[in-house]
Protein backbone atom coordinates (compact mmCIF):
# COMPACT_ATOMS: atom_id res chain seq x y z
CA UNK A 1 0.00 0.00 0.00
CA UNK A 2 1.13 3.58 -0.65
CA UNK A 3 0.01 7.02 0.45
CA UNK A 4 0.43 9.20 -2.62
CA UNK A 5 -0.14 12.52 -0.81
CA UNK A 6 0.31 13.42 2.84
CA UNK A 7 1.64 16.33 4.89
CA UNK A 8 3.80 14.92 7.68
CA UNK A 9 4.85 18.38 8.86
CA UNK A 10 1.23 19.35 9.54
CA UNK A 11 0.42 16.27 11.63
CA UNK A 12 0.62 16.50 15.42
CA UNK A 13 2.71 13.38 15.99
CA UNK A 14 6.47 13.20 15.31
CA UNK A 15 7.45 11.95 11.87
CA UNK A 16 8.99 8.80 13.34
CA UNK A 17 5.74 7.83 15.03
CA UNK A 18 3.68 8.53 11.91
CA UNK A 19 6.00 6.47 9.74
CA UNK A 20 6.09 3.60 12.23
CA UNK A 21 2.29 3.45 12.37
CA UNK A 22 2.04 3.62 8.59
CA UNK A 23 4.49 0.77 8.11
CA UNK A 24 2.57 -1.30 10.67
CA UNK A 25 -0.58 -0.69 8.61
CA UNK A 26 1.13 -1.96 5.45
CA UNK A 27 2.19 1.35 3.89
CA UNK A 28 5.49 0.78 2.09
CA UNK A 29 5.96 4.27 0.61
CA UNK A 30 4.48 7.72 1.12
CA UNK A 31 4.83 11.09 -0.53
CA UNK A 32 4.93 14.03 1.87
CA UNK A 33 4.07 17.29 0.18
CA UNK A 34 5.45 20.77 0.74
CA UNK A 35 3.24 23.83 0.27
CA UNK A 36 5.63 26.59 1.43
CA UNK A 37 9.40 26.96 1.54
CA UNK A 38 9.51 25.80 5.16
CA UNK A 39 7.25 22.80 4.64
CA UNK A 40 9.17 21.80 1.51
CA UNK A 41 12.38 21.74 3.55
CA UNK A 42 10.61 19.71 6.23
CA UNK A 43 9.39 17.27 3.58
CA UNK A 44 12.91 16.77 2.29
CA UNK A 45 14.22 16.29 5.83
CA UNK A 46 11.63 13.56 6.41
CA UNK A 47 12.54 11.95 3.10
CA UNK A 48 16.20 11.93 4.12
CA UNK A 49 15.38 10.42 7.50
CA UNK A 50 13.05 7.58 6.45
CA UNK A 51 13.47 5.26 3.46
CA UNK A 52 9.69 4.95 3.10
CA UNK A 53 9.24 8.72 2.61
CA UNK A 54 9.68 10.81 -0.53
CA UNK A 55 8.96 14.49 -1.04
CA UNK A 56 7.00 16.73 -3.40
CA UNK A 57 8.10 20.35 -3.67
CA UNK A 58 5.64 23.12 -4.44
CA UNK A 59 3.80 26.29 -3.53
CA UNK A 60 0.12 25.83 -2.70
CA UNK A 61 -2.16 28.34 -4.45
CA UNK A 62 -3.21 29.76 -1.08
CA UNK A 63 0.49 30.43 -0.36
CA UNK A 64 1.20 32.12 -3.69
CA UNK A 65 1.07 35.74 -2.48
CA UNK A 66 3.38 37.88 -4.63
CA UNK A 67 5.03 34.81 -6.14
CA UNK A 68 8.18 35.97 -7.93
CA UNK A 69 11.47 34.84 -9.43
CA UNK A 70 13.03 34.40 -6.00
CA UNK A 71 10.24 32.01 -5.00
CA UNK A 72 10.75 30.03 -8.17
CA UNK A 73 14.50 29.91 -7.59
CA UNK A 74 13.88 28.48 -4.13
CA UNK A 75 11.63 25.79 -5.57
CA UNK A 76 14.17 24.98 -8.28
CA UNK A 77 16.88 24.47 -5.67
CA UNK A 78 14.67 22.28 -3.48
CA UNK A 79 13.37 20.26 -6.43
CA UNK A 80 16.95 19.28 -7.35
CA UNK A 81 17.14 17.13 -4.22
CA UNK A 82 17.31 13.42 -5.13
CA UNK A 83 14.41 12.58 -2.77
CA UNK A 84 12.07 15.00 -4.53
CA UNK A 85 9.93 12.97 -6.93
CA UNK A 86 7.12 15.42 -7.81
CA UNK A 87 6.30 19.11 -8.21
CA UNK A 88 3.35 20.59 -6.33
CA UNK A 89 0.91 20.71 -4.92
CA UNK A 90 0.03 23.56 -7.20
CA UNK A 91 -3.07 24.74 -9.00
CA UNK A 92 -5.90 27.16 -8.35
CA UNK A 93 -8.14 27.71 -5.33
CA UNK A 94 -10.90 30.32 -5.57
CA UNK A 95 -12.87 29.10 -2.56
CA UNK A 96 -14.13 32.05 -0.51
CA UNK A 97 -12.99 31.76 3.10
CA UNK A 98 -13.55 33.70 6.28
CA UNK A 99 -10.54 35.66 7.47
CA UNK A 100 -7.63 36.95 5.41
CA UNK A 101 -7.98 36.56 1.62
CA UNK A 102 -6.09 33.88 -0.21
CA UNK A 103 -3.58 34.79 -2.88
CA UNK A 104 -4.96 36.76 -5.80
CA UNK A 105 -5.96 35.07 -9.01
CA UNK A 106 -2.96 36.60 -10.78
CA UNK A 107 -0.57 35.35 -8.09
CA UNK A 108 -2.05 31.86 -8.21
CA UNK A 109 -1.92 31.63 -11.98
CA UNK A 110 1.68 32.90 -12.05
CA UNK A 111 2.79 30.39 -9.41
CA UNK A 112 0.89 27.61 -11.17
CA UNK A 113 2.51 28.41 -14.50
CA UNK A 114 5.97 28.54 -12.94
CA UNK A 115 5.51 25.12 -11.36
CA UNK A 116 4.22 23.62 -14.59
CA UNK A 117 7.45 24.85 -16.14
CA UNK A 118 9.48 23.40 -13.28
CA UNK A 119 7.83 20.01 -13.73
CA UNK A 120 8.76 20.13 -17.40
CA UNK A 121 12.35 21.17 -16.67
CA UNK A 122 12.86 18.47 -14.04
CA UNK A 123 10.87 15.74 -15.81
CA UNK A 124 8.84 15.15 -12.65
CA UNK A 125 5.08 14.65 -12.32
CA UNK A 126 2.86 17.58 -11.40
CA UNK A 127 0.51 17.30 -8.41
CA UNK A 128 -2.63 19.41 -8.76
CA UNK A 129 -4.82 21.08 -6.16
CA UNK A 130 -8.09 22.59 -7.36
CA UNK A 131 -10.96 24.02 -5.34
CA UNK A 132 -13.82 26.13 -6.67
CA UNK A 133 -11.68 26.55 -9.79
CA UNK A 134 -12.08 23.36 -11.80
CA UNK A 135 -12.73 24.95 -15.20
CA UNK A 136 -9.85 27.39 -14.78
CA UNK A 137 -7.47 24.73 -13.49
CA UNK A 138 -8.21 22.39 -16.37
CA UNK A 139 -7.95 25.23 -18.87
CA UNK A 140 -4.49 26.24 -17.65
CA UNK A 141 -3.36 22.63 -17.66
CA UNK A 142 -4.64 22.21 -21.22
CA UNK A 143 -2.77 25.31 -22.35
CA UNK A 144 0.52 24.77 -20.54
CA UNK A 145 0.95 21.18 -19.31
CA UNK A 146 0.72 19.11 -22.47
CA UNK A 147 2.94 16.05 -22.31
CA UNK A 148 3.45 16.19 -18.55
CA UNK A 149 2.47 13.50 -16.06
CA UNK A 150 -0.34 15.03 -13.99
CA UNK A 151 -1.96 13.83 -10.77
CA UNK A 152 -5.30 15.31 -9.74
CA UNK A 153 -4.83 15.05 -5.99
CA UNK A 154 -7.82 14.63 -3.66
CA UNK A 155 -10.06 14.21 -6.70
CA UNK A 156 -13.20 16.29 -6.24
CA UNK A 157 -14.69 16.88 -9.68
CA UNK A 158 -16.49 13.68 -10.66
CA UNK A 159 -18.34 15.51 -13.42
CA UNK A 160 -14.94 16.10 -15.06
CA UNK A 161 -13.70 12.54 -14.67
CA UNK A 162 -13.89 11.58 -18.31
CA UNK A 163 -12.14 14.76 -19.40
CA UNK A 164 -9.30 14.04 -16.95
CA UNK A 165 -9.03 10.46 -18.15
CA UNK A 166 -9.03 11.54 -21.79
CA UNK A 167 -6.05 13.79 -21.00
CA UNK A 168 -4.16 10.91 -19.38
CA UNK A 169 -4.19 12.27 -15.83
CA UNK A 170 -3.77 10.12 -12.75
CA UNK A 171 -6.70 10.28 -10.33
CA UNK A 172 -6.00 10.17 -6.58
CA UNK A 173 -8.74 9.65 -3.99
CA UNK A 174 -8.53 10.78 -0.37
CA UNK A 175 -10.59 9.83 2.68
CA UNK A 176 -13.56 11.97 1.66
CA UNK A 177 -14.45 9.34 -0.94
CA UNK A 178 -15.68 7.24 2.00
CA UNK A 179 -18.21 9.82 3.23
CA UNK A 180 -21.91 9.08 2.87
CA UNK A 181 -22.38 12.45 1.18
CA UNK A 182 -19.85 11.58 -1.53
CA UNK A 183 -21.69 9.02 -3.63
CA UNK A 184 -20.57 10.76 -6.84
CA UNK A 185 -16.93 10.47 -5.78
CA UNK A 186 -17.42 6.81 -4.91
CA UNK A 187 -18.82 6.17 -8.37
CA UNK A 188 -15.81 7.92 -9.89
CA UNK A 189 -13.50 5.71 -7.81
CA UNK A 190 -15.30 2.67 -9.13
CA UNK A 191 -14.94 3.83 -12.75
CA UNK A 192 -11.29 4.93 -12.90
CA UNK A 193 -9.21 2.46 -14.93
CA UNK A 194 -6.83 0.60 -12.64
CA UNK A 195 -3.72 2.01 -14.32
CA UNK A 196 -4.83 5.58 -13.47
CA UNK A 197 -5.77 5.03 -9.81
CA UNK A 198 -3.96 6.35 -6.74
CA UNK A 199 -5.01 6.67 -3.11
CA UNK A 200 -3.90 9.15 -0.49
CA UNK A 201 -4.68 10.54 2.92
CA UNK A 202 -3.98 14.28 2.51
CA UNK A 203 -3.26 13.95 6.24
CA UNK A 204 -3.95 15.56 8.60
CA UNK A 205 -7.13 16.39 6.64
CA UNK A 206 -10.03 14.31 5.29
CA UNK A 207 -9.94 11.41 7.73
CA UNK A 208 -11.76 8.32 6.34
CA UNK A 209 -15.24 7.71 7.71
CA UNK A 210 -14.27 4.63 9.74
CA UNK A 211 -11.87 6.67 11.90
CA UNK A 212 -13.30 10.13 11.37
CA UNK A 213 -13.14 11.13 15.04
CA UNK A 214 -9.32 11.17 14.74
CA UNK A 215 -6.97 13.49 12.86
CA UNK A 216 -5.82 11.82 9.70
CA UNK A 217 -2.41 10.17 9.34
CA UNK A 218 -0.71 8.03 6.66
CA UNK A 219 -1.66 4.74 8.34
CA UNK A 220 -5.33 5.56 7.70
CA UNK A 221 -4.90 5.18 3.95
CA UNK A 222 -5.69 1.52 4.64
CA UNK A 223 -9.32 2.49 5.38
CA UNK A 224 -9.67 4.32 2.08
CA UNK A 225 -8.08 1.38 0.30
CA UNK A 226 -10.55 -1.05 1.88
CA UNK A 227 -13.48 1.14 0.86
CA UNK A 228 -12.33 1.50 -2.75
CA UNK A 229 -11.43 -2.19 -3.03
CA UNK A 230 -14.98 -3.12 -2.03
CA UNK A 231 -16.39 -0.62 -4.53
CA UNK A 232 -14.33 -2.15 -7.31
CA UNK A 233 -14.95 -5.75 -6.32
CA UNK A 234 -11.32 -6.63 -5.68
CA UNK A 235 -9.34 -7.62 -2.62
CA UNK A 236 -7.47 -5.03 -0.59
CA UNK A 237 -4.23 -6.83 -1.49
CA UNK A 238 -5.02 -6.55 -5.19
CA UNK A 239 -5.88 -2.87 -4.91
CA UNK A 240 -2.74 -2.25 -2.89
CA UNK A 241 -0.60 -3.91 -5.52
CA UNK A 242 -2.28 -1.84 -8.25
CA UNK A 243 -1.63 1.51 -6.60
CA UNK A 244 1.92 0.49 -5.69
CA UNK A 245 2.62 -0.25 -9.36
CA UNK A 246 1.03 3.00 -10.46
CA UNK A 247 2.97 5.08 -7.95
CA UNK A 248 6.26 3.37 -8.83
CA UNK A 249 5.68 4.07 -12.52
CA UNK A 250 4.71 7.68 -11.88
CA UNK A 251 7.19 8.73 -9.22
CA UNK A 252 10.01 6.39 -10.27
CA UNK A 253 10.84 5.66 -6.64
Amino acid sequence: MIDSHTHLSLCEEPDAELVERAVAAGVVKMLTVGTTGASCRAALAAAEAFPQVYAAIGRHPNEAHSFDDADLAELEALAAHPRCVAIGETGLDFFVRDGPPTASRDDQERAFSAQIGLARETDKPLTIHTRAADEDTLAQLAEEAGGLSVVIHCFSMPEKLQECLDRGYMISFAGNVTYKSAADLAEAARRVPEERLLIETDAPYLTPQAVRKHRNQPAFVAHTAAFIAELRGVSVAELGATVERNAERLFRW
